[in-house]
């Protein structure tokens, strides 16, 4: 079975998170969404309320399960029986950082990260943009799934 693990604080959860799901599920037997606590962070949603709008967007896929970790993203894929890593690049900037966390979970683990490049149009939309909109009560519905 390939198991891959998609993981991040999704605060909140994106049109280019969904996009990345969409893509990578055709290739995978099962995806599971990691949502992140870190306790040095400080979110608007908590993780409860991430967990659980992420699960009703995919209420319906049965090859997608959605679970809140709070350690090493190695240490969730291990538990999660999953071999790969799902992540998204938007940017020189992303791809440059993403590589480095590849290389290390590969070294520490053996684990492969898979990289999708953002869908065009999306290249801009991230979890912390759609934050500071809310913040200042833009509409941000077209940035959520």
């Amino acid at each position: 079975m390939r198991i891959g693990i998609l993981v991040g604080s999704f605060d909140p959860y994106t049109i280019g998170h969904d996009s990345l799901v969409k893509r990578a599920l055709p290739l995978f037997d099962k995806i599971v969404i990691g949502v992140g606590y870190n306790e040095r962070k400080k979110y608007m949603q908590t993780t409860e309320t991430r967990v659980e709008t992420i699960r009703q967007i995919y209420k319906e896929e049965e090859k997608i399960e959605v679970k809140q970790y709070n350690d090493l993203t190695v240490d969730f894929a291990r538990r999660e029986g999953a071999e790969f890593i799902i992540k998204g690049v938007r940017s020189v900037k992303d791809f440059e950082y993403e590589r480095e966390q590849a290389d290390i979970n590969r070294q520490l683990t053996g684990i492969e990260t898979v990289l999708f490049f953002a869908e065009a149009g999306m290249e801009s939309i991230s979890s912390s943009v759609v934050r500071e909109l809310t913040h200042f009560g833009k509409d941000v519905k077209r940035f959520l799934p």
